[in-house]
């Protein structure tokens, strides 16, 4: 079955640089610290990664993070909840955006 979302291409994703070397260093140098060991170990940037590539549903992302939550030493429990988190996250968003349709409501029913 075809679809638009093809896994191989993550692994192209390097290529980016090809017509913006000096934007895509920057990128990528930035992305390799802000995923280095620091205040949060590596393993929990990859569980909020995760979380985060549900969110914003990036299918790349979660093969991606799925991988590096594994090779760090989470198991599929750990993954389950941080994207529970990341769906109540994104669900009380989407509710509490409903108090903007209550003001406008109210505001053209006047």
């Amino acid at each position: 079955m075809e679809s638009y979302y093809n896994p191989s291409d993550l692994a192209k994703f390097g290529e980016i640089a090809e017509e913006a070397p000096e934007m895509a260093k920057k990128f990528f140098d930035y992305y390799g610290t802000v995923f280095a060991e620091g205040e949060l170990s590596e393993r929990e940037k990859a569980l909020i990664a995760l979380a985060v590539a549900h969110s914003v549903q990036c299918p790349y992302c979660i093969d991606a993070y799925t991988t590096a939550c594994l090779e760090k030493g989470s198991n599929q429990a750990e993954m389950t909840e941080a994207v529970h988190v990341a769906c109540a996250i994104r669900g009380g968003a989407s509710l509490v955006h409903g108090v903007q349709m209550m003001n406008r409501c109210k505001k053209v029913s006047m």
